[in-house]
């Protein structure tokens, strides 16, 4: 079988196979000025027909900021500012802005620049060890807990909030210098469209205060309240050659209450509440539960005809669920690859209303792992999927039916049409065997020549 691999994947490669291409950037300079290659990079905007995110107007981000509109930051002080000056309001802050991020910014940083840990954060009348007491199920039964103690949750809650959600305004880009992370924090992208984010690790966006849910399934469970992008009221906006990861705090690390683990993240990259036109491209999500939830709702509403989504060479790496799950949007899924093993609880999610098209994507399972799995239905009714390839355990790669595969086991069965067909794309996707050989090398951050 030749395989061709062409278009705008091929021209990346290139430049990453150049020696010292991705590796050889200066970096920032100690008195704040940005190197210009970094700049005319931070201004590019969003390929035409590159996914969703190309519809309408287009992703420019900040392309067309002023001098005085590029930012270099280094600390959770410096991206406020940057971002408008107040975080409370930052997200009405419609200016073009270029914002470039040199080292770690840390949402827990405090105001003379120490960092923060929950205990600062906590209202004085919250304790977990009161909690986990007064709402023991064998005390308190299997209600959602009220009173002065959750009170005191929701209150630390907001105290968090303050600090580690970082409201981004329209008319944005952030990027990351080599190195660049953000650790312990949201981007909240809510009513600002027009948003460009790339070349950023973002770990640990963890929350101090998780509530306990015991009607969550059949026996409970706990949430928590942040993820590390997420995109609400929005339309046009780029997220592209991010990593996600829980650093080293992941969630298989922490404690059980109640019979259940204490979960302290959420998604890495949500798309909710009406928001649409998002492309989500060569990024990498590694070791994480919880990903992408494309619509937050089964109640048909406002919802309907929004959630338009397109995902394409990203990296699932060692991941559980929501890779998307999709609810209601035109969701177009191609090119990547998942990557899974234990803990494995299903890829794509198909929800309410939703129109998935899933082509030339390359599942590689672990032991364990079986093809009819990779599917869930969450109360949709059809999935299109072509073209799509599963190497797993033990076995040579082959193409597979995902739909076909997964009506063989379960009731009722899933359609095999959602109902549309992709037009915004930039070229023709690769086939499927060639798809790790690329997202291996290109998703993820620090991986353009910055």
């Amino acid at each position: 079988m030749r395989l061709r691999i062409t278009g705008a994947a091929l021209v990346a490669l290139s430049l990453l196979l150049v020696p010292g291409a991705a590796v050889t950037a200066a970096p920032a300079s100690d008195d704040g000025s940005i190197p210009r290659h970094v700049e005319r990079f931070a201004r590019q905007p969003l390929a035409a027909g590159d996914g969703w995110a190309a519809a309408g107007p287009g992703t420019t981000g900040g392309s067309s900021a002023t001098a005085d509109q590029v930012h270099l930051v280094r600390s959770r002080a410096d991206l406020i500012r940057a971002l408008g000056g107040d975080n409370a309001t930052n997200r009405a802050n419609a200016t073009p802005k270029v914002i470039v991020v040199d080292g770690v910014v840390d949402g827990f940083e405090g105001p003379d620049g120490s960092l923060l840990d929950c205990t600062d954060l906590a209202d004085p009348e919250y304790s977990l060890p009161a909690y986990l007491a007064a709402y023991d199920p064998a005390v308190w039964g299997m209600v959602a807990p009220s009173g002065p103690l959750e009170a005191a949750r929701t209150r630390s809650v907001t105290n968090q909030t303050r600090y580690t959600q970082i409201n981004v305004g329209p008319n944005t880009t952030i990027v990351g210098m080599r190195g660049a992370r953000l650790t312990g924090l949201t981007l909240m992208i809510d009513t600002a469209s027009n948003v460009i984010v790339r070349n950023l690790t973002f770990d640990d966006a963890r929350d101090c205060f998780p509530a306990w849910s015991p009607t969550d399934g059949s026996a409970g469970n706990w949430n928590s309240q942040y993820d590390q992008i997420s995109v609400r009221r929005s339309e046009n906006v780029w997220i592209d050659h991010n990593t996600f990861t829980d650093g080293d705090n992941p969630d298989s690390a922490q404690p059980v209450h109640f019979g259940r683990p204490y979960q302290v993240h959420d998604g890495s990259l949500d798309v909710t509440h009406t928001a649409s036109l998002v492309t989500a491209s060569y990024n990498r999500f590694t070791g994480r539960d919880k990903l992408m939830l494309i619509g937050s709702s089964n109640t048909v509403g406002p919802d309907v005809g929004r959630l338009k989504v397109t995902l394409h060479h990203n990296l699932f790496d060692q991941v559980v669920q929501r890779l998307p799950r999709v609810r209601f949007g035109q969701v177009d899924i191609y090119n990547n690859w998942y990557r899974l093993d234990a803990g494995f609880d299903y890829a794509i999610g198909v929800g309410v209303q939703s129109a998935v098209y899933a082509e030339n994507n390359h599942f590689t399972l672990g032991a364990g792992i079986a093809v009819e799995d990779l599917l869930y239905d969450w109360g949709g009714t059809a999935i299109t999927a072509r073209g799509n390839w599963v190497h797993a355990h033990r076995s040579l790669p082959r193409p597979v039916d995902l739909v076909a595969a997964y009506n063989a086991t379960h009731d009722p069965d899933l359609g095999a049409d959602a109902g549309w067909t992709p037009t915004l794309r930039t070229g023709r996707p690769l086939p499927a065997p060639a798809v790790p050989l690329v997202v291996g090398v290109l998703a993820g951050a620090d991986r353009l020549p910055l």
